[in-house]
């Protein structure tokens, strides 16, 4: 009698997981083929010139305000033409010889696979004989130059591996961040599920990070606080999101780390600060399109898909918040927003949110909401909102 095959049982159909794999130790990575590759081709240009008798220049981009231009198409601020350009001559051949070692020291860093602070870096130039900086100030100016010069080619200062002191904001809900064993290169997953009332906290680096998701969205949160309501209680479970928590201006590593989440699981970022110029003009615009000073990295720290869910001037009439009197500061930052910044004038929702909260004179907080009760804001302000995200203000 002949056995029956066999047949596998399927299973269940279900909500896949999206995915990213993250990079493992081993051969060199791509991004850092590509990094050292343009450290070694610059320097190679610079030793051309001199052997010909030639003085050799580098180029970095100007890093004003004044030179970028903003495209909703693109997202963020971009660069503009403007070039500073540093010349080998008597003057200026300490800083010249500065930026040679500090390119030399980041190639060193990417072969060994290991990494400098802005304060290491300073320490490890005390080797350097004549080259080396007197004061910190000085080797964070050449460092910001070097990063500012391979921008130009895409490198930020993290792939140079100069790393900040900084670590990013902390991070809850539907969300297994895929990392690496330091030592073996092997694959680590941690599930941002199972903290309890802890979260997992976003590291100096994330470029080797892959993620896998079933999450509708990511809400960016101003304050630890607020941050902490929400995770303790479960309203990312809830909502079927990721929070993270953005700590004021957010560091460039919580940055790029909502960037690569967001681009990589292709889902939206919802911005939930405080409802006055600075969590406007500062927190939110520096996280969705840069700045001028930093033009030279907005392309990898920006978050373009970012939308404002929260707190809008126009909040503080509909949920009748307590507010506090703008302060001379204030009026003068949603003034310059207004008057010199690409991103609002381009919006005339934002002008009209900004010309609002100058006329009223008054600025709300995020903990205003509980007014209405402590987790009001769990269960009524954000759940409202979240019906109505076509109305964000972009």
């Amino acid at each position: 009698m002949a056995k029956k095959k066999k047949t596998a049982k399927k299973k269940p159909a279900g909500k896949k997981k999206r995915s990213t794999a993250a990079a493992l130790k081993g051969p060199m990575r791509a991004d850092e083929e590509r990094t050292e590759k343009c450290i070694v081709d610059t320097a190679r240009k610079v030793h051309r010139l001199i052997r010909a008798g030639k003085k050799p220049e580098l180029k970095s981009p100007t890093r004003s305000l004044s030179n970028v231009r903003y495209d909703e198409r693109v997202g963020y601020f971009e660069l503009g033409r403007g070039r500073k350009v540093r010349t080998l001559t008597v003057n200026t051949v300490k800083s010249f010889a500065q930026t040679l070692k500090m390119m030399a020291l980041s190639r060193e860093m990417i072969q060994a696979e290991t990494f400098a602070t802005k304060r290491e870096a300073y320490y490890v130039s005390k080797n350097w004989a004549e080259a080396r900086f007197d004061e910190q100030p000085e080797s964070d100016t050449v460092m910001d130059d070097v990063e500012a010069m391979f921008s130009l080619y895409g490198v930020n200062r993290e792939q140079l591996r100069f790393f900040p002191e900084e670590h990013g904001g902390s991070v809850a809900g539907e969300l297994v961040v895929i990392d690496r064993d330091p030592t073996t290169g092997k694959a680590i997953e941690v599930d941002c599920t199972k903290f309890g009332s802890g979260a997992y906290s976003i590291p100096h680096s994330v470029e080797h990070l892959g993620f896998r998701t079933r999450a509708k969205f990511v809400l960016a949160i101003e304050t630890g606080g607020m941050f902490q309501r929400l995770q303790s209680h479960g309203f990312w479970r809830t909502a079927n999101c990721i929070i993270v928590e953005l700590g004021g201006v957010p560091t460039r590593a919580t940055r790029r780390f909502i960037r690569r989440l967001s681009d990589s699981m292709n889902i939206p970022v919802y911005a939930f600060v405080d409802c006055d110029p600075y969590g406007i003009s500062n927190i939110y615009r520096t996280l969705k399109v840069g700045s001028g000073n930093a033009a030279h990295i907005n392309q990898f720290f920006c978050v373009p898909r970012a939308r404002f869910l929260g707190v809008t001037p126009q909040d503080i009439l509909d949920y009748e918040l307590p507010t506090h009197d703008l302060k001379e500061v204030d009026v003068k930052r949603a003034n310059d927003a207004l008057g010199n910044d690409p991103f609002f004038q381009r919006h005339k929702r934002w002008v009209e949110a900004l010309e609002l909260l100058l006329e009223m004179g008054k600025r709300a907080e995020q903990q205003a909401l509980a007014k209405w009760g402590l987790n009001y804001v769990i269960d009524e302000y954000l759940p409202e909102k979240l019906k109505k995200v076509n109305r964000f203000l972009p």
